[in-house]
């Protein structure tokens, strides 16, 4: 699941398009619709603001890794991505699969 912050003067739906293409490579997809916005405590305190949004993946792999572009936490880390067909077939991290029943 990727995510990120909203930089000052993008539109939330620019920030997924560029956080997605930053954390995961992918290149033909579309956003197709904002599924929920919350706000969400992080374990530190600090209360973010969320948006999840449905995208629409044209062509992909199955699995593939993917070293981030933007910089920051995740500078040198490699990820690891994979489709999964139902909201319970995998354990994310807390708070990553918030709102999955919603496209299954």
């Amino acid at each position: 699941m990727p995510k990120g912050t909203v930089k000052d003067g993008e539109e939330t739906e620019e920030a997924v398009i560029r956080e997605i293409k930053e954390e995961t490579g992918l290149k033909n997809f579309k956003v197709e619709t904002l599924i929920a916005e919350d706000f969400w405590k992080n374990d530190d305190g600090a209360v973010h603001q969320r948006f999840f949004y449905e995208i629409y993946v044209t062509e992909s792999l199955d699995e593939w890794e993917y070293q981030p572009t933007g910089g920051g936490e995740e500078k040198g880390l490699t990820f690891r991505y994979f489709w999964i067909s139902s909201p319970n077939e995998t354990e994310l991290v807390r708070g990553h699969g918030d709102y999955l029943d919603y496209i299954f």
